[in-house]
């Protein structure tokens, strides 16, 4: 595969704060073993494989340890530095002596002890030395790695059988690689960005089928059949797949069904009442998410409904206002979650803020990260640290109580230096007529 051909997985992140956390700990090299579902493997790795594989970084480069099945696709489109198979390290034969678990650790073990951890990062450099391409690996690459890190989520079974072999593992503790992932290139806002139109396409089709319902015996029905939760989300899924998208699950709440933020929704949906959805894509090709959240009326709103409603759209303003500052001036997320707590409290709601025991009102944060992940850092939340320039977060106030149903309003946002960038182009009307 040429350089023009290579997928997105093979560009170079900047892993140096990474490379600084083992000079910081000692630490020889950080050890990821997951498929590329997770996306720390896949982020660190640049390679995407449906079975369990090992990556190794370390301050001299990126190495993996894959199946024979994986192998020639591995030294082709990852970044590593080396790519290793199992068979490389006698893995039959140790499985037929010592059984397939013990195996599986010399083999990892033996692995680790062929790669050369690399100098300490040059300050002067910016982190660790760049990638050379991926090679076979044969030979002793010298040094040898005797200390991991490993992320919270490694498997228990595995770090034990490694420091059976000699190998220190320690977990680490910061999350240093969710950070660098959620400061995001140009490159992952276009596909942040591209996946957010797909978004659009999805619900412009859900919204549609809502427009199109009439009313029959107090439910919406549309070409002569009860039109139903079910069916909005299969039209919603059906127009992402067209546009090369995916996702396991999606929200259409109608009711009081929409009163619980994550209540998948089900069954027929009533008119006059908020109909939430929200829905979370993810490519098939870049695996970068979006998401957005929009409510909806078919016919006639509530006093209250339409009230909370306009509350909403002003706490999104107010988000939006200290947005608007930009990185430059330190905001952070907890700056931005209190103006939408001061936007309802003002206004005689609930928040988790003025009652964390609050059943109803605003129940929940303000916003999260998207990128590989659809929740990731940073935190637009009480806890949310400094905004970083290049963060992708969602702002999505909202109010809920089973008496008057769910509603909420969410869009995608770049935060920028100057300011932020909306990544959404999609109207906020309550009611369809």
């Amino acid at each position: 595969m040429s350089d023009g051909e290579r997928s997105d997985a093979t560009e170079e992140p900047d892993l140096s704060p990474l490379a600084e956390r083992l000079a910081e700990t000692g630490a020889d090299g950080y050890l990821v073993y997951d498929d590329s579902e997770d996306s720390d493997q896949r982020y660190v790795s640049g390679f995407d494989a449906p079975d369990p594989f090992t990556t190794l970084f370390t301050r001299g480069g990126t190495h993996l340890l894959v199946s024979g099945l994986e192998y020639g696709r591995a030294r082709s489109e990852s970044r590593a530095d080396t790519v290793r198979r199992n068979s490389q390290f006698d893995y039959r034969e140790k499985a037929a002596e010592y059984g397939a678990r013990e195996a599986k650790h010399r083999v990892l073990a033996e692995f680790l002890g062929r790669v050369d951890p690399g100098p300490d990062p040059d300050p002067d450099s910016g982190g660790a030395s760049a990638s050379t391409g991926a090679g076979d690996g044969d030979g002793d690459a010298g040094g040898g790695v005797d200390s991991v890190l490993v992320p919270e989520g490694f498997p228990l079974g595995t770090a034990e059988g490694l420091r059976e072999q000699g190998v220190t593992v320690d977990v680490e503790t910061e999350g240093v690689v969710g950070e660098i992932r959620a400061t995001k290139t140009d490159r992952e806002v276009a596909h942040v960005r591209e996946a957010q139109r797909a978004n659009e396409a999805a619900l412009r089709a859900a919204e549609e089928l809502l427009r199109e319902a009439n009313v029959e015996n107090g439910r919406l029905h549309h070409d002569g059949e009860t039109l139903t939760s079910e069916r909005v989300k299969t039209v919603i899924e059906t127009t992402l797949v067209e546009h090369g998208y995916a996702l396991d699950d999606t929200i259409v709440a109608c009711g009081a069904d929409g009163a619980d933020p994550h209540d998948r929704g089900g069954g027929p949906l009533a008119p006059d009442e908020p109909v939430v959805i929200d829905v979370f894509p993810r490519s098939k090709a870049t695996k970068y998410h979006a998401d957005m959240t929009r409510t909806f009326v078919v016919g006639e709103p509530t006093a209250e409904v339409r009230r909370r409603h306009e509350v909403t759209l002003e706490a999104m303003a107010a988000a939006y206002d200290v947005l608007d500052a930009g990185t430059a001036a330190g905001i952070t997320g907890a700056a931005v979650h209190d103006a939408v707590c001061d936007v309802y409290e003002d206004a005689g709601y609930d928040t988790f803020r003025s009652n964390p025991q609050a059943e109803t009102g605003f129940i929940h944060s303000t916003g999260h990260g998207v990128g590989l992940d659809v929740h990731e850092s940073p935190s637009v939340s009480p806890d949310g640290g400094e905004l970083r320039p290049g963060n992708v977060v969602t702002v999505e106030p909202g109010l809920y109580d089973p008496a008057h149903g769910g509603l909420r309003v969410e869009d995608l946002v770049v935060v920028r230096e100057g300011g932020y960038e909306n990544l959404t182009d999609y109207h906020t009307d309550l009611v369809l007529d």
